[in-house]
């Protein structure tokens, strides 16, 4: 068993992107689906899929790949708020990550959103990671 499963669903997609995979099967949970649901809008998988396999449910994550280089979209994925010290961030404090190229994904009282989000509608929380 495994103690922070953000980070583990993070680990899954970095090392699968960078091994080449074109898809990735993480174990479910309402927050993970979430997570790859913004990933999916904000353009950094290709297509997601939950599946329920009467246990937990599966999440199977196609991943994108620039058509040129064959280089993964995801350049880094990163972990910022962790069990043992956790960041918060109120609306004015949202981090900017590489001054708005990338996105924060941040857990708020309104659900899960990226710090542009968070930012627009007034709603602080803890910065869960930085993609990039």
């Amino acid at each position: 068993m495994f103690t922070d499963p953000i980070a583990d669903y993070l680990t899954r997609v970095r090392n699968a992107s960078s091994a080449g995979h074109r898809v990735v099967e993480i174990p479910a949970s309402n927050l993970k689906k979430e997570i790859t649901k913004i990933l999916f809008d904000q353009g950094y998988i290709l297509s997601y899929k939950f599946e329920d396999d009467k246990v937990q449910g599966i999440i199977k994550i196609a991943l994108k790949y620039d058509r040129n280089t064959k280089e993964p979209v995801i350049k880094r994925i990163q972990r910022i708020s962790k069990p043992g010290l956790r960041k918060y961030a109120n609306h004015e404090e949202m981090p900017r990550v590489l001054n708005g190229l990338g996105i924060a994904i941040v857990s708020t009282s309104h659900g899960v959103m990226t710090s542009k989000q968070a930012k627009r509608d007034n709603v602080g929380g803890e910065v869960l990671c930085y993609v990039y």
